[in-house]
């Protein structure tokens, strides 16, 4: 059992600065991956930025240069750093996390976290 629970979201100006945070607790052990993705109205749910046990990280395209995914294990938190936001990055923001060490895997979301954008 893993809870998540995401904050930071909100309005800001494009070209603007956010910083997410997901913090984890339950059984944090078994998390194997962890990553952001976003939904915007009418759109699926895409990933973001993921970071796996071992720090390796990955980006969408459309984020790479902009969006930083970090994690702070002392404080079982992930952050996900967004700069020069634009107003298409507009979505609700999941954290999810990703667990494979049992036998029967499974992926925990957080709430979301509105992120919008103005022009």
């Amino acid at each position: 059992q893993v809870q998540l629970v995401e904050s930071g979201g909100g309005l800001v100006q494009a070209g603007g600065s956010l910083r997410l945070s997901c913090a984890a607790s339950g059984s944090i052990f078994s998390i194997s991956f962890m990553g952001w993705y976003r939904q915007a109205p009418g759109k699926q749910r895409d990933l973001v930025a993921g970071i796996t046990r071992s720090g390796s990280t990955n980006y969408v395209d459309s984020v790479k240069g902009r969006f930083t995914i970090s994690r702070d294990d002392a404080k079982n938190t992930v952050y996900l750093e967004m700069n020069s936001l634009k107003p298409e990055d507009t979505a609700v923001y999941y954290c999810k996390a990703y667990s494979g060490l049992s036998s029967n895997p499974t992926n925990f979301w957080g709430q979301g976290t509105q992120v919008t954008v103005s022009s």
